[in-house]
């Protein structure tokens, strides 16, 4: 018994020091890593880059030219767009496309996603907004749906009972266009606080994409036609201001995709690959390109994209460009949180 109790007492210690050993060298020799801050410019198609060196702020392109404060924003107008307002030299028109700075508000947008946001348990309830109220703001809904092997169900939030009518009436409409119970993804952006609702893309059982939302109370329900072979993964709506992109989508082979709003086309992107469940990223959109972060523990690289063709134009790799970006003193160690996911449990990092 006692050989038994030193036996896990000594576990119990290296576990400990697996934890702690790299804890406690990061709290104390770790330094604060200022990460440079990276966008695609259309004006001098190369990537523009603002850091802190240590002694003050520097901007430069990949080439290695500096540029001045005022310089920075000129070759980024659609980023620094109310700084060229207000200094009165946003320009009228670039590449032969006429701006505007209605043009630049709109067409701007930021779009972020961490694993987290996926490596976690879905609620299984979901409300639907009303989509023309014929009111400026949203009001979030007094029910919330579910879509189970029978149909959709809606129900009263301060009853806790189902409308009957209701599902029965959206049920009706699922099923006309050839919608197979239950559903596979159920994917929207359920919050009042946006500028407008576009509902939520649904795919059933066979992996055929849907759009559903409330339209005066009634259902607005299409089937958005893909390509054969397809298996769609992740879908991330966007409802951004320009209502332009429906949203975002992800395939098996961690293919990136953009729905339009309008046609419902689905456009492949130049990013090589995008894993949701592992890899982080953020797109910095406007009316001419797109910088895309890609980040993981493995890689951390940047692209550029068109924003019409969505075709690849450079890429940038940060760990070789900036190789103290990414250290990892200690090839094994214990932690209990991760970035990856929301959960709280002992995990060997490698």
């Amino acid at each position: 018994m006692i050989r038994f109790s030193k036996i896990l007492l000594y576990i119990t210690i290296i576990l400990l020091l697996f934890w702690l050993i790299p804890w406690g060298y990061g709290f104390i020799f770790s330094k604060p890593q200022k990460n440079p801050f990276i966008l695609y410019s259309t004006v001098i198609n190369d990537f523009a880059i603002l850091e802190n060196n240590g002694k003050g702020t520097e901007r430069k392109d990949l080439k290695g030219k500096y540029y001045t404060e005022s310089e920075f924003d000129s070759i980024l107008p659609m980023f620094y767009y109310r700084q060229l307002i207000a200094d009165e030299r946003f320009p009228e028109e670039i590449n032969g496309v006429a701006l505007s700075p209605k043009i630049a508000q709109t067409e701007n947008f930021i779009f972020r996603h961490q694993p987290s946001d996926v490596n976690c348990k879905k609620p299984g309830l979901y409300p639907l907004l009303e989509s023309m109220s014929g009111r400026v703001d949203l009001k979030m809904p007094d029910d919330v749906f579910r879509i189970n092997n029978n149909g959709i169900e809606f129900i009263d939030i301060k009853t806790n009972s189902i409308d009957e009518k209701k599902s029965r009436i959206y049920t009706d409409a699922m099923k006309k266009k050839g919608f197979c119970f239950p559903a596979n993804i159920i994917a929207g952006n359920p919050t009042a606080r946006k500028d407008y609702d576009e509902g939520y893309l649904i795919t059933d059982r066979t992996g055929s994409l849907y759009h559903l939302k409330q339209v005066k109370g009634r259902p607005y329900f299409r089937k958005i036609e893909i390509p054969n072979g397809l298996k769609i993964k992740y879908i991330f709506p966007t409802e951004f201001k320009n209502r332009k992109y429906h949203a975002f989508l992800t395939d098996d082979k961690n293919d990136l995709y953009v729905l339009y709003t309008k046609t419902y086309e689905l456009k492949k992107s130049g990013i090589p690959h995008f894993n949701p469940q592992k890899d982080e990223i953020s797109i910095f959109g406007n009316i001419f390109d797109w910088t895309v972060s890609l980040s993981n523990p493995e890689e951390n690289k940047i692209y550029a994209l068109d924003a019409e063709s969505l075709r690849l134009l450079k890429q940038i790799d940060l760990a070789r460009l900036y190789p103290d970006i990414q250290q990892n003193n200690f090839p094994v160690r214990l932690t209990f949180t991760s970035l990856s996911d929301k959960y709280v449990f002992p995990r060997i990092s490698m």
